[in-house]
C-alpha cells in the first residue's frame, strides 16, 4: 500500500466518508427508494439544522469545553423571535427574524461563556444548568402554545428551493437552507485555519497555559466560542420553524445529544485542540443518513436513539484506543 493511500486512510474524514458510502450501499440494497431524489433531498434537509448546531458545538469543543445547552438556546431564540414578531405584526423580510434569533442565541451563549471563562466553572455543569434554565424560563414566561400562524415571510421561506424535480410520484425540492449550511461551514473552516482567532481556538484547546504565554486571551476566545455556538443555535432554530411553518416550544428535546454525537463522531476531540469542519459535516451526514433511512428498511424510528448513543461511544472510544495503540508502538508507558 502506498504511503499516500495509508495517509488517506489514516484520516478520520476519509474513514467516515467510506463508512457513509458503505452505509448508503446497505440501505440502497435494502430499499430501492433510498436513492430517490425525494429521500436524498430529505436527508440533506434533515442535516441542515443539526449541522448548523454542530458547527457551533464543534467550536466550543475545540477549546476543551462543551455546550449541552444548544437545543434550549435554539428553541428559546426561535420561539421568542416568533412571538415578538407576531406581537408586532411584522410582515417584512425574513432576514430580520434571522438576525433577531441569532442575537438572542448569541446572548444566551454569552451567558455560558461568562460563567465558564470568568467564574472558572466547568462547562459541562454550566451548560446542563442553562439547558434546564433556558427551557424552563421559556415555558414559564413566554408561552407553551404551538404557533402555526407565522409571519408571512417566514412561511414563504419554506418554499424557497435550490433544485426542484419529480420523484416518487410527487414534486420534491432541495431546500435553499442547504446552501446556508455549506456557506457557514466554509466561512468557519477558513476562520479556523487562517484567522488569528481560529488558531487561538485550537491553541487553548491543545495547551491553554502555553497559549496564554504567547499572548492569547483565552477567556475572551472561549467566550466568543460560546457566543458563536449560541448564535448558530439561534439560526438553526429559526430556520427549523420557517421550514416547518410552526414554532413549538417543546421542539429539540434531546437534540443536544444528536449534535454532540455528530461532532465527536466527526473527529473533534472532547479534550480540545483537534477537529475539522469537514469531519463534523460528515458526522452529521452519517447520523442523518441512518436516522432518515431506518423507516425505509422497516426498523422502528425509536431505534434512532440507540444508534446515536452508539455513535457517541464510538466517537469517543475509537480515538482513545487508537491513541493508546500509538503510545504503545512508540514504547511509551501506558497506565491501564
Amino acid at each position: 500500500m502506498s504511503a499516500s493511500l495509508k495517509h488517506l486512510l489514516a484520516s478520520r474524514e476519509a474513514l467516515l466518508a467510506i463508512v457513509i458510502v458503505l452505509t448508503a450501499i446497505v440501505f440502497a440494497v435494502a430499499s430501492p427508494t433510498f436513492l430517490s431524489a425525494a429521500h436524498l433531498f430529505g436527508v440533506v434537509r434533515a442535516s441542515v439544522v443539526i449541522g448548523i448546531m454542530a458547527l457551533g458545538v464543534m467550536t466550543v469543543l475545540l477549546t476543551n469545553g462543551i455546550d449541552i445547552s444548544v437545543s434550549a438556546t435554539a428553541v428559546s431564540a426561535m420561539y421568542i423571535t416568533t412571538v415578538t414578531l407576531r406581537a408586532l405584526d411584522y410582515q417584512g423580510t425574513f432576514l430580520v427574524a434571522v438576525i433577531m434569533a441569532m442575537v438572542i442565541g448569541g446572548l444566551l451563549g454569552a451567558i455560558n461563556g461568562v460563567l465558564v471563562s470568568l467564574l472558572r466553572l466547568p462547562s459541562l455543569i454550566v451548560t446542563i444548568g442553562t439547558l434546564t434554565m433556558y427551557r424552563g424560563a421559556l415555558l414559564a414566561f413566554v408561552g407553551t402554545e404551538r404557533i402555526h400562524d407565522l409571519p408571512a415571510r417566514m412561511s414563504e421561506f419554506s418554499m424557497v428551493s435550490l433544485i426542484s424535480t419529480h420523484s416518487a410520484g410527487r414534486d420534491v425540492q432541495l431546500h435553499i437552507s442547504a446552501v446556508i449550511l455549506l456557506g457557514l461551514a466554509i466561512v468557519l473552516a477558513l476562520a479556523l485555519r487562517y484567522v488569528w482567532w481560529g488558531r487561538s481556538i485550537y491553541a487553548i484547546g491543545d495547551n491553554e497555559e502555553a497559549a496564554r504565554r504567547v499572548g492569547v486571551n483565552a477567556d475572551a476566545v472561549r467566550t466568543t466560542a460560546f457566543v458563536i455556538s449560541g448564535a448558530l443555535a439561534g439560526l438553526a432554530g429559526i430556520l427549523y420553524a420557517a421550514m416547518n411553518r410552526a414554532a413549538d416550544p417543546s421542539t429539540f428535546v434531546g437534540t443536544e445529544m444528536t449534535v454532540l454525537a455528530a461532532v465527536v463522531l466527526g473527529g473533534t476531540s472532547v479534550m480540545g485542540g483537534r477537529g475539522t469542519v469537514l469531519g463534523t459535516l460528515l458526522g452529521v451526514l452519517l447520523i442523518s443518513v441512518v436516522g432518515s433511512s431506518l423507516v425505509l428498511v422497516g426498523i422502528p424510528a425509536a431505534w434512532q436513539s440507540l444508534f446515536i448513543g452508539l455513535f457517541l461511544l464510538l466517537g469517543v472510544c475509537v480515538p482513545a484506543i487508537r491513541e493508546r495503540s500509538i503510545q504503545r508502538s512508540r514504547g511509551l508507558v501506558v497506565f491501564e
